[in-house]
C-alpha cells in the first residue's frame, strides 16, 4: 500500500480558496497523480464560507476526516476561535492510530489546539508567529521555517508555502521523482529546503543585478555536474564575491551553499528513483567529486545511504 492513499483536507469556516485550490490540485482528481482518495471534510456536509465570500459545497463530514491517512487542516479567517470539540477529537484520533498530521499558515492553530504540537517544533505564517507562540507557550514556533518535519505532525508557513509543504510529503513518503512530476506539471520549483526564509525582503528582481542573479541560478541548476564554486558564480552575475552572497541570500533566504547543496541533493534523488546509473556515475552528474562524497552528504541529509534510498524508491510507481 502507498503511505498515504486516504487523503482528508479540514475546510474551517472563511477557508482559505488559495489552500484549497492548493491541497486539491496536488491531491485531488488530478492528471500526474492518479490514486489518491482526497476528499474535502467540515463540521459537517453543505456549504461552508470562504475567505472571498463564496460558499464551497464540501460533501463530506467529520467521519473521512478521522479515517484519513494524511490529513490537512486548512487555513480560515476564524483561526483565532479554536475550532469545535468534535474537530479537535477528528485530528486527535486521526494522529492516535498512526496518521501523518499537516498544516499550513493559520491551519496551524487548529493542531496547536488539539495539543498535537505540544513539545514540538513548528511554524505558522510569519504574521501571526508571535500569537501562536503566546497562545501555546508550550509549541517551539520558529517563525522563519518554510516548513518543519516532526515526523508524523509537519507545519507550513503562509500563503503559497502550502506548495512546499504538498511536495515535501510527497517527496518525502513516494521520492523525488513524484514530487517533481508535480512540480513540473504545476510549473513550480521542484524543492525549497524547510529551513529556507519563508519572507524574502525583494523576492522580485528590482533592479539589472538582481536579473542577473536570476540568469546565474538557471545557468547553475543546468551545469550542476560542474564544481560551481560561489567565485564562478559571482563573476557570471559581474559582482564580487561578497556582494553575489548578499544579494544571494537576500533573493533566495539561503546561502550559494547551501541551495546548491540542495539541488544537487535532489536531483541525485532523482536519478537513483529513475535510472539503475551506478552511485559514481550519479555522483558525477549532480557535481561530486566521487561516490564517498555523495554517500557522506546523502547519510547526513537525507539519513540513509544512496543504495538504500534506491531500495525504498524503485518500487513506487
Amino acid at each position: 500500500m502507498p503511505p498515504f492513499p486516504t487523503v482528508a483536507a479540514y475546510v474551517p469556516p472563511g477557508v482559505g480558496m488559495l489552500a484549497v485550490g492548493i491541497v486539491t490540485e496536488v491531491f485531488g482528481p488530478h492528471g500526474s497523480l492518479p490514486g489518491f482518495d482526497f476528499a474535502l471534510c467540515a463540521d459537517r456536509p453543505g456549504p461552508v464560507p470562504t475567505d472571498h465570500g463564496v460558499p464551497l459545497s464540501i460533501p463530506h463530514g467529520l467521519d473521512r476526516l478521522a479515517e484519513a491517512d494524511l490529513l490537512i487542516a486548512l487555513p480560515g479567517t476564524d483561526f483565532r476561535t479554536p475550532p469545535a470539540g468534535a474537530v479537535l477529537d477528528a485530528l486527535r484520533a486521526a494522529h492516535g492510530r498512526g496518521s501523518v498530521v499537516a498544516a499550513h499558515c493559520v491551519g496551524t492553530f487548529a493542531l496547536a489546539a488539539a495539543g498535537l504540537l505540544d513539545g514540538r517544533r513548528a511554524t505558522t505564517h510569519w504574521r501571526f508567529a508571535d500569537l501562536l507562540a503566546d497562545r501555546h507557550p508550550e509549541v517551539t514556533v520558529d517563525p522563519d521555517a518554510l516548513y518543519i518535519d516532526e515526523g508524523s505532525v509537519v507545519t507550513g508557513a503562509g500563503a503559497a508555502a502550502g506548495f512546499d509543504l504538498c511536495l515535501h510529503l510527497l517527496r518525502r513518503e513516494y521520492g523525488a521523482a513524484m514530487a517533481n512530476t508535480v512540480a513540473r506539471d504545476m510549473v513550480l520549483p521542484s524543492h525549497r529546503d524547510g529551513g529556507q526564509a519563508q519572507y524574502l525582503a525583494a523576492p522580485v528582481p528590482s533592479d539589472s543585478q538582481d536579473e542577473r542573479l536570476a540568469e546565474v541560478l538557471g545557468w547553475a541548476r543546468e551545469h550542476l555536474h560542474e564544481p560551481l564554486p560561489v567565485t564562478e558564480l559571482a563573476r557570471r552575475a559581474l559582482m564580487s564575491k561578497r556582494t553575489f552572497a548578499r544579494r544571494f541570500t537576500a533573493a533566495t533566504g539561503t546561502t550559494p551553499h547551501a541551495w546548491l547543496r540542495s539541488l544537487r541533493l535532489s536531483r541525485a534523488e532523482e536519478l537513483l528513483e529513475t535510472t539503475d546509473l551506478p552511485i559514481e556515475e550519479v555522483a558525477r552528474r549532480v557535481g561530486y567529486a566521487s561516490a564517498a562524497v555523495l554517500r557522506e552528504q546523502f547519510v547526513r541529509r537525507r539519513g540513509v545511504p544512496p543504495r538504500s534510498y534506491r531500495r525504498s524508491f524503485t518500487s513506487v510507481p
